[in-house]
């Protein structure tokens, strides 16, 4: 998770998740300082970077939020690929130089056969130009400097990948993965498959669960908010526990409240069956999450900070 640097003089405690559109052209964390210092907020990290050339959802948390920010960050994304064939490029995408090229020879059929090989659970083998350490340095780094390492491939789950558009020599995609999955690797093996080669030239983030019929905002958006009063920018926010819509919920009383805050397992009747559970107060204020333990009592794994 990209953390915010530290809170400079008349910052705020922001709680909530916002949903930004980040553009294209600015990195997650640059797009992440904007955002905090126009919410002025003390503590803000994002969910997941996206790369400078893809624009798309980018959840931001702020505060209490980025307790439970990993949630997000396990958590299945939606894509818009358009894939140029007939190119390869170092990076992977528009910003390299292209390394080779090959005539265009593809058909629906072929695309739609090819299409159905990465679809379901597939071995990635992560790029050179990626945030993964290798001996504690990232391998963009060492990429930079002319230097190539074996990356051992990671199973990744490619839930539907449908063709959205076929002309002359672009492949529009629509994606649902799970995490980890590098759709300019996505691109590059399909284009190896189709025999021509191919490099993501335009991506849009365009979900991550379970965020997907929500507003999401621009900055030019948050900046018009802003300019009129910077309480109207709370209005933006979705609460904390909307990154946990996924976790049964259970309602604690005051007793096994306290309890928990104190670090204590409780014990409680009627428990959903599930590892995890969002716990909630018997007024409606979310808790944090509690861990289901061997004798079915509920210990706290991660809790909100409520004394604030």
């Amino acid at each position: 998770m990209g953390r915010g640097a530290r809170k400079p003089e008349g910052f705020r405690d922001v709680d909530g998740i916002l949903l930004l559109h980040k553009p294209v052209g600015i990195s997650s964390n640059r797009a992440l300082q904007k955002v905090r210092h126009l919410f002025k907020a003390n503590k803000a990290g994002h969910t997941g970077s996206l790369d400078p050339l893809a624009s798309g959802l980018l959840p931001i948390c702020f505060g209490e939020a980025t307790k439970f920010s990993g949630y997000l960050l396990d958590a299945a994304k939606y894509y818009r690929a358009v894939c140029q064939l007939g190119k390869t490029t170092r990076t992977g995408d528009a910003e390299g130089e292209v390394i080779a090229e090959l005539p265009v020879q593809v058909n629906r059929a072929q695309i739609d056969s090819v299409l159905k090989q990465f679809t379901g659970t597939v071995k990635q083998v992560p790029p050179m130009y990626s945030a993964i350490k290798h001996k504690g340095q990232r391998l963009y780094h060492l990429a930079r400097i002319g230097k190539e390492v074996e990356r051992p491939a990671r199973s990744i789950e490619i839930y539907s990948l449908n063709l959205i558009d076929f002309s002359d020599d672009q492949l529009e995609l629509d994606i649902h993965c799970s995490k980890g999955t590098y759709i300019r690797t996505l691109a590059e093996d399909i284009g190896k498959a189709l025999g021509c080669g191919a490099f993501v030239a335009g991506l849009e983030r365009t979900g991550v669960h379970p965020f997907l019929q929500q507003r999401s905002y621009t900055l030019k958006q948050l900046g018009e908010i802003a300019s009129q009063g910077i309480e109207n920018l709370d209005s933006c926010l979705l609460p904390v526990n909307s990154a946990l819509a996924d976790l049964p919920e259970l309602v604690v009383d005051r007793s096994a409240v306290a309890l928990l805050k104190q670090g204590r397992a409780v014990q409680v009747t009627h428990a959903p069956a599930s590892v995890l559970l969002a716990l909630v107060a018997e007024s409606g204020q979310f808790i944090g999450v509690g861990k289901v333990l061997p004798d079915g009592k509920i210990a706290p794994k991660r809790l909100m900070n409520t004394a604030r």
